[in-house]
């Protein structure tokens, strides 16, 4: 379980020298991490090929995990080489022709604006400070890099990473606002460059917003040698999700019954896809 505090503005002030607390109240998660996606997916790849090894090791019957980078045009490709395919492609999941208009998925660019506190500034920010989540969050990287997001663009279709000076003054001009009300140091960094990507949200429910799970068979229509799977709409928080949504899924892949997957995950399937 991950422990909270409840901490007023002196103690706050006492872990991040210079935060500005405007209602005299901040949560304090001492075991929340600051995640590199791309190295944290590295590093789950790694531990799969170990766990096939480890497997195959004390086993007769060899197990492999691979990677193959390879252009997919759309799903037939796939038909008879596979049991079951699982497409996790977030906000390109609909640019599949089989799955285009039929997700309820509602597409989402956001910039982050990186940043790096000049060399001959003393003040560094402390090693043991931690970072900060407000109207805009504050992902601190060492003391002297930090990232800071993020904006929301609804129903953009900009996939493009890189980002046009226009479209960074435009991110700057709305996220450093938010960023010098909780922390007024911010002004001292320097703007290094800004990033963008693709959320892919899933639709509100009464429930929230969950990801898109479920068995994708019935929703293409067409009778296939594989089963075809989705996991999708992870939206703002899909490293919250992926591990439940992961474990899920593939106990209904082995199973080959999507009814191991809670019904709050897949009653997607009733919802109009978004247009």
């Amino acid at each position: 379980m991950l422990s909270l505090q409840v901490l007023d503005s002196d103690a706050a002030q006492r872990l991040i020298p210079g935060l500005r607390v405007p209602l005299n109240l901040a949560i304090y998660m001492p075991l929340a991490l600051n995640i590199n996606p791309r190295k944290y997916l590295q590093a789950l790849f790694s531990a799969c090929q170990n766990v096939a090894n480890e497997a195959s090791a004390s086993s007769s019957e060899q197990k492999e995990f691979n990677l193959y980078n390879e252009h997919i045009d759309n799903l037939h490709q796939f038909s008879g080489d596979y049991d079951a395919v699982i497409i996790c492609l977030g906000g390109k999941a609909s640019s599949l022709p089989e799955l285009t208009n039929k997700l309820p998925l509602r597409t989402c660019r956001g910039v982050i604006a990186e940043f790096r506190l000049p060399s001959d500034t003393v003040e560094k920010y402390g090693s043991r400070s931690p970072s900060i989540l407000s109207d805009a969050w504050l992902a601190f990287q060492g003391p002297r890099t930090v990232s800071v997001g993020s904006t929301w663009q609804w129903k953009s279709d900009n996939h493009d990473p890189s980002v046009s000076n226009e479209e960074a003054r435009s991110a700057m001009e709305e996220l450093l606002p938010k960023a010098s009300a909780v922390y007024p140091g911010i002004s001292k960094w320097d703007y290094v460059r800004a990033r963008a990507g693709i959320r892919a949200m899933p639709p509100l429910t009464a429930n929230g917003s969950l990801p898109l799970l479920g068995c994708l068979n019935d929703v293409i229509g067409e009778r296939s040698n594989s089963a075809f799977w989705l996991v999708g709409g992870l939206g703002a928080r899909g490293l919250l999700y992926h591990g439940l949504a992961g474990k899920l899924t593939a106990k209904a892949v082995i199973s080959s019954d999507e009814n191991m997957i809670p019904s709050e995950f897949t009653c997607w399937k009733a919802v109009k896809a978004s247009r």
